[in-house]
């Protein structure tokens, strides 16, 4: 709807991480998300939270690693379906630590949770804002965030890479695109009021409490964003032999 809508700023697409997963997922996407749409901003950059089930005797990365290596195969983790942000970081993490875990897909993200909370898996790479709840409730236990950076809504969990995953990062993200063709000036107009209202502070503040870090960036700055994340995707979809189920 987004492409085929008039590039008059009027219809935008809310472009999240899988839209430069889908390329690589789909032989026949049939849209390309670099030459059909006009960036505007990136709006929020969003952790991965690997969070496990209380019942799991591990309270660090570290241990986690331990654990797995000791028990391999028989660690279940849930994600959102496959080919998933939760499921291709769950798979850089395998190959990264060369640990053995069962990926257990569901259709979306609110019933990989429900079982995780249910204790049905042992864990999950979940998005910081439908994890975090959960975790300030003591109901799940996080032991890292997958972003280069702590998240504001989390200090006190580390970051994977510091917690025992050298090099270790998967961010995802939020931002507005519009159809291809959209006016250079009304790109910079949408640009500058999205821009405004993501820094405001009760916005910045309502971001942040969700694990939703606020990020915003020009027009070509967030095209050159998509075009990056397009191919680093591709890579871990390879490597991970990931399909559409």
């Amino acid at each position: 709807m987004a492409i085929k809508a008039p590039p008059d700023g009027y219809t935008l697409l809310l472009a999240s991480t899988i839209h430069t997963i889908n390329p690589s997922l789909y032989p026949k996407l049939g849209y390309d998300p670099v030459r059909d749409f006009s960036p505007i901003t990136l709006i929020a950059v969003v952790s991965q939270v690997l969070a496990v089930h209380n019942s799991l005797p591990v309270k660090s990365v570290k241990e986690f690693i331990a654990y797995a290596r000791k028990n391999p195969g028989q660690l279940n983790y849930s994600s959102a379906g496959s080919g998933s942000q939760p499921h291709l970081t769950a798979e850089m993490f395998k190959s990264m630590t060369g640990i053995q875990m069962v990926h257990v897909p569901y259709k979306g993200a609110p019933p990989a949770m429900t079982d995780l909370l249910a204790g049905q898996v042992a864990l999950t790479f979940a998005t910081a804002p439908s994890a975090v709840p959960h975790v300030k409730a003591g109901k799940l236990r996080a032991l890292g965030v997958s972003t280069a950076q702590r998240i504001n809504a989390l200090p006190n969990v580390p970051t994977i890479a510091e917690a025992g995953v050298p090099g270790f990062e998967s961010s995802g993200s939020n931002g507005l695109v519009g159809p291809a063709g959209m006016p250079a000036a009304i790109v910079e107009r949408l640009n500058a009021a999205v821009v405004k209202i993501v820094k405001d502070p009760a916005m910045s503040k309502l971001l942040s409490d969700q694990g939703a870090d606020p990020v915003t960036m020009t027009s070509a700055e967030y095209a050159a964003y998509i075009k990056s994340e397009v191919a680093k995707w591709a890579q871990v979809v390879r490597a991970s032999g990931a399909k559409v189920d």
